[in-house]
């Protein structure tokens, strides 16, 4: 199994713009030196505390400074991009990466970035779907032409191509029913969460994508990878209290994202959203403990990612090591060290 940490990049009070870079290229620099294997990148519009608008510029600035950790986008928006401009940008990731880059991409669950660009969300997915389709043409073909609802582009020729044959790894972000069982049809690899959905039901849609998948007798090996908290201390109590309250305070803003306005969501995906807040309701830190995170000394964490790993057919697992945003600098690098120096040979 292959182990990643997932990047947020928040600004927290107090903290510049440039000191949150600063962090996580300290943090990185510590991941490449440990042997974690993929550094994860997140995509935040026009939200304050978050400063990572520019995946792929962050992942340049990565690559240039690594020489084995993975860069990852987890996940690039893709319904907000001209995608012909992603696929230059991601080619050239990969090639001067010398083709570590791998290529998450969903549609987010939050308006916000879709209102600042003057997107409606209710065009997310065929925006997605076409938006993939032309990534995908221009990353394999000398020379393409494409015609569609919102993106036309007529013999264009891109450069660079990838170095990875024949693209780099694309991973898609699923969380509703039907687009498990769509994703193994097509193949893709597979980034799953647990924080607005119960175990229960990712377990149930894993499996409807492992049956999709083995039914389309695909030759790649299935791909899936979960994130998910993660906090390792020496002591079972510390491991179990330290957290507690930024970890909460990430469920907190989930609910308070989740219960936003739904003018722009489909029928679909309104009904979705409400089962999820459904799912917050009332949630304790007990319940969060039980199924949402992954907590414990490195005994017990080894103990919970076996079991997530038979159940939901993990290839990989990307920690957030500061979910909340409220655990000191040295008790996430204690974390880290943990989690690479005891936990993942357990896996190797």
């Amino acid at each position: 199994m292959r182990f990643g940490s997932f990047l947020e990049l928040p600004r927290t009070e107090g903290v510049t713009s440039t000191q949150a870079y600063e962090h996580t290229f300290a943090h990185v620099d510590m991941a490449e030196e440990l042997g974690l294997d993929t550094i994860c990148l997140a995509e935040f519009h026009f939200t304050p505390n978050r400063v990572i608008s520019s995946p792929l510029m962050l992942g340049a600035a990565i690559a240039g400074r690594t020489k084995r950790i993975r860069v990852a986008t987890s996940v690039l928006v893709l319904p907000l991009t001209n995608p012909l401009r992603v696929a230059e940008e991601t080619a050239t990731l990969d090639n001067i990466s010398g083709g570590r880059f791998e290529f998450g991409v969903g549609r987010s669950g939050f308006q916000i970035a879709y209102d600042g660009y003057g997107i409606s969300y209710t065009e997310s997915r065929d925006r997605f779907s076409e938006a993939l389709e032309v990534i995908v043409k221009a990353w394999t073909n000398e020379k393409f032409s494409y015609d569609g609802q919102y993106y036309t582009y007529n013999d264009v020729c891109l450069v660079p191509k990838p170095i990875q044959s024949p693209h780099p790894i694309i991973r898609i972000a699923a969380t509703s029913n039907d687009t498990f069982p769509a994703n193994g049809r097509m193949g893709y690899p597979l980034l799953v969460g647990l924080r607005t959905v119960p175990l229960a039901q990712v377990t149930e849609q894993v499996g409807s994508y492992k049956t999709a998948y083995e039914e389309s007798a695909h030759a790649a090996p299935m791909d899936v990878s979960l994130r998910v908290p993660v906090y390792i201390a020496e002591t079972k109590e510390a491991a179990i209290n330290e957290p507690e309250k930024s970890f909460m305070r990430q469920t907190a803003r989930l609910k308070s994202q989740l219960s936003g306005s739904t003018s722009e969501l489909s029928a679909a995906d309104a009904k979705v959203r409400a089962e999820r807040l459904k799912s917050l309701s009332d949630i304790t830190w007990e319940d969060v403990r039980r199924e949402k995170v992954i907590v414990g000394t490195p005994e017990m964490v080894i103990e919970q990612l076996k079991e997530l790993q038979e159940a939901l057919h993990l290839t990989e697992v990307v920690a957030e090591f500061n979910a909340g945003e409220q655990i000191p600098p040295e008790r996430i690098e204690r974390s880290l060290r943990l989690f690479c120096e005891k936990v993942m040979p357990a896996f190797k």
